[in-house]
């Protein structure tokens, strides 16, 4: 794709693909942070409690990415609905 066809693709068709790129990264990281959950509690109660506030913290840091992940699918969802509306 030359540069003048990539600006010929409709504004929808560039968020739906935003979108559908970062909800596909939102369920990697919640299968991801599943799996870490699954993982230090079966740990925890197998008695090495020193792996509990690691794995919280990291599923922490999981927690948020998926929350700016979905931060962002709200913003161009709304924006592509507004220029959809501009262009009716």
């Amino acid at each position: 794709m030359t540069m003048q066809e990539s600006f010929d693709v409709p504004p929808k068709a560039r968020g739906l693909t935003a979108i559908a790129g970062a909800m596909a990264l939102i369920v990697v990281l919640l299968i991801v942070q599943v799996w870490l959950l699954s993982a230090a509690l079966e740990s925890f109660l197998a008695g090495n409690h020193h792996t509990a506030l690691p794995a919280a913290v990291f599923s922490g840091v999981m927690f948020l990415i998926c929350l700016g992940l979905y931060l962002f699918v709200d913003r161009v969802d709304s924006e592509v609905r507004r220029s959809g509306v501009e262009h009716q």
